[in-house]
């Protein structure tokens, strides 16, 4: 039996699980981008930034996580996706969520 352990209309967000593989990251987005628009990971946008490799990950996981209409397997991304009820928007940097 499968639990949904989420309010009705509550928020959820793939990001990537602390610890990932730089490589796992890195083929994550590269899977993502090949399935989805991945404009937003374009060094002209808000979510763009060389330096955080975690950052790019999740907001591309978080992509198609919301594309997939937030069914949580496809978060898993080979065990590195996580499931967070807590927006992980930062900055300009604002993570896709559709209801």
């Amino acid at each position: 039996m499968r639990v949904n352990a989420q309010a009705p209309g509550q928020g959820s967000w793939c990001v990537v699980k602390p610890g990932t593989p730089i490589q796992q990251l890195l083929k994550n987005i590269n899977y993502v981008c090949s399935k989805i628009n991945c404009d937003i990971l374009s060094n002209r946008s808000s979510c763009y930034s060389s330096l955080n490799l975690y950052n790019l990950a999740s907001v591309s996981m978080n992509l198609y996580y919301q594309s997939q209409e937030r069914q949580f397997s496809t978060c898993d991304f080979g065990g590195s996706g996580l499931i967070s009820v807590t927006d992980p928007s930062c900055g300009c940097c604002i993570y896709e969520f559709h209801k």
